[in-house]
């Protein structure tokens, strides 16, 4: 959209979401945070931003807002300058060299990093990447010229739900101190976590576990949350059905994913990673504020601020060691081009969207079709679509047999080169 209709823009979505019918009842409270989230998913997403890709005006228009943001909650700056803890990545121009050369390319990025100070000894990290895409030259999905991905979902609803909680947090005793952090460079590689786990701004080892929320804006009706890491520590099972809304679930507990969390994890900290879902406008232009779910991004931080209420009680979160799920993931060749639903828990492979001119596409696929068999091989689940597509070369066609509604449907699928 054009800068100039930004506000009125932003000011409708508030005024529909706030007085909308809606199962739930709306405090005053609840719709000022609902107005808040508005204005920052909107601001972070905006077009003047121009994608927040690392590196670029857009992202440092967006630290400075969180800066800003994190200084009217009344967090402590616990950056090295400020709020800001600023890195460089130097690049390789050669790949096959072992370190970059002298003249190699080299971009800066900076995380943002505000400290709820509690006189503790301990720390709980809350984390949330305000990076994206910028106009789409690297990651998009999006077919077409260049355009500005405005990344609402991913990741300014995380951002937003981020400064609601230390909101909430900054007005309650706690034990533990918390500290909130904008990661930049996620997109890239999740840079901005790793210059941070290797250079904290307070001793790691007073870092107790680490909390993340990357596209969290998509709560869906049947309101399915998908959370990672339950498995990185005894204790977060308890905690969750302890703090539990109403949400359906979909658990993955490994600490290893692609997304932030996976940094702290690997450091030996505890992690919980909070997921609404990919969808057909993941790293296209129409990730935008149009689509987000502020309702559902206001209860999944009531949950969320329940599992560190109950955190808060305990003394000590012990870490666990997890599978690495990850590297069990088959090398394959082929793509059918589609968007798995990775918090679909039934039999099969359910499509969450069809990207155009791609074999599903021109077989007729359709988002909402659940995969159950490819060729001679039966399809019970994700892994078992991944390691399927490892058994194909590109050109080969075979019968997928798809479940839509009651029936069983079988489609001739011609597969190309994975890009």
């Amino acid at each position: 959209m054009q800068r100039k209709y930004f506000s009125i823009i932003t000011l409708l979505t508030c005024i529909l979401l706030i007085g909308c019918k809606s199962k739930y009842v709306i405090t005053n409270t609840e719709s000022s945070e609902i107005t808040q989230l508005s204005a920052d998913v909107g601001y972070l997403a905006s077009d003047e931003l121009e994608g927040r890709e690392i590196g670029t005006e857009g992202e440092t228009l967006a630290a400075k807002y969180v800066a800003k943001r994190m200084k009217a909650i009344g967090l402590k700056p616990m950056g090295e300058e400020g709020y800001m803890q600023h890195f460089d990545i130097h690049l390789k121009s050669n790949p096959h060299a072992d370190a970059p050369a002298p003249d190699d390319p080299v971009i800066s990025g900076k995380n943002v990093i505000g400290y709820l100070d509690n006189g503790a000894d301990k720390t709980i990290c809350i984390g949330a990447h305000y990076d994206h895409l910028g106009y789409g030259k690297e990651g998009s999905l999006y077919i077409g010229e260049p355009a500005i991905h405005n990344g609402a979902d991913d990741n300014a609803s995380g951002v937003g739900a981020m400064l609601l909680l230390a909101e909430r947090l900054s007005k309650r005793e706690l034990q533990y101190n918390y500290m909130f952090i904008g990661f930049s460079g996620e997109e890239k590689g999740l840079w901005g976590s790793k210059h941070f786990v290797n250079n904290s701004t307070i001793p790691l080892p007073q870092i107790d576990a680490m909390i993340n929320l990357d596209m969290v804006g998509r709560l869906r009706p049947d309101e399915r949350i998908s959370i990672h890491g339950n498995g990185t520590s005894p204790v977060w099972g308890d905690l969750i059905s302890k703090a539990d809304n109403g949400f359906t679930y979909s658990f993955s507990p490994s600490g290893i994913g692609p997304s932030d969390h996976t940094s702290f994890y690997l450091v030996n900290i505890p992690v919980l990673f909070f997921f609404t879902g990919q969808h057909k406008d993941y790293h296209k232009p129409s990730d935008d504020v149009i689509n987000i779910n502020y309702q559902g991004i206001q209860k999944i931080s009531n949950l969320i601020e329940g599992v560190v209420l109950q955190l808060d009680k305990i003394d000590d979160i012990p870490f666990k060691k997890t599978k690495d799920e990850s590297a069990e993931t088959p090398n394959f060749k082929v793509t059918l081009g589609v968007m798995p639903d990775y918090m679909f828990t039934g039999k099969g492979m359910r499509i969450d969207a069809v990207r155009e001119e791609r074999p599903a596409h021109q077989a007729d696929m359709m988002a909402g079709d659940v995969v159950i068999k490819m060729g001679d091989l039966e399809i019970f689940d994700m892994m078992s679509y991944m390691k399927a597509l490892a058994e194909f070369e590109p050109g080969a066609t075979i019968t997928v047999t798809v479940k839509r509604g009651d029936d069983e449907i079988e489609k001739k699928v011609t597969f190309e080169s994975k890009k």
